[in-house]
């Protein structure tokens, strides 16, 4: 399914292209939203659910040809909680069986959390589930690049839900796109009251995405946040 401005989403499993480069699927269950980025030989991911679902995901990316050819990928973790790192090993052990280079990446404050396995921040248990610490490769500092064939995305530190949470945006002249995780969602924002969580630092986390122009927010969980500005600012307004 393509679509050259978004309206709505649909509620089914399938694939949604933002073209020229972002395909979008929405998490099943306690998943997170899980996006691929792709140029030339190489693809971004963006979160990987609690990894129950991650084999639903690999097969439609496989179905529609969306790794064909693909030599490298880098999954990114939008911020240290299970359901958007829980499926990161399976997917990577799945990406490597195929031939493609995988690395991790994250911002510092994730990555470190990720290699230590500290469960107290990553909450694994809440779920029924063990998280086994991972190596990160690529420990990113806040306006660093995140480089994905030709294109560039700005990681953009938005401390807050968890204290590494972290958007990342793509200006890729033709769509304007900002990976929220659960910084931001349509309406609302993730919820401070879980280990490392922090209200005025969200607060202040959303007065600085305002400084950016966004076409589409992508969010971590539920729908496309279409009018970025009035979204952030409206939910300024009540916190």
């Amino acid at each position: 399914m393509r679509i050259s401005s978004i309206e709505e989403f649909p509620r089914e499993i399938v694939p949604v292209e933002i073209p020229p480069h972002i395909v979008m699927l929405r998490g099943i269950g306690w998943d997170s939203n899980v996006y691929l980025v792709r140029d030339g030989n190489e693809v971004l991911i963006i979160d990987t659910g609690t990894g129950v679902n991650w084999h639903v995901y690999a097969e439609i990316w496989e179905r529609e040809g969306y790794l064909k050819e693909a030599k490298k990928a880098i999954i990114f973790n939008t911020h240290e909680h299970f359901d958007h790192v829980g499926g990161n090993s399976t997917l990577a052990d799945w990406l490597k069986g195929k031939g493609i280079e995988v690395l991790f990446a994250a911002h510092e404050v994730t990555a470190k959390t990720l290699e230590k396995g500290d469960d107290y921040v990553i909450l694994a248990y809440s779920y029924g589930r063990k998280f086994e610490p991972q190596r990160v490769d690529l420990h990113m500092e806040d306006g660093e690049r995140l480089k994905v064939g030709s294109l560039e995305l700005e990681l953009v530190h938005t401390p807050g839900h968890t204290a590494g949470s972290a958007c990342l945006y793509l200006d890729d002249r033709e769509t304007r796109v900002m990976f929220t995780g659960d910084t931001v969602f349509k309406g609302t924002v993730g919820r401070t009251d879980l280990p490392t969580g922090n209200g005025w630092k969200l607060q202040e986390s959303l007065e600085k995405l305002l400084e950016y122009e966004v076409d589409f927010g992508l969010p971590g969980h539920g729908w496309v946040i279409k009018d970025w500005r009035g979204n952030i600012n409206s939910i300024l307004g009540w916190l």
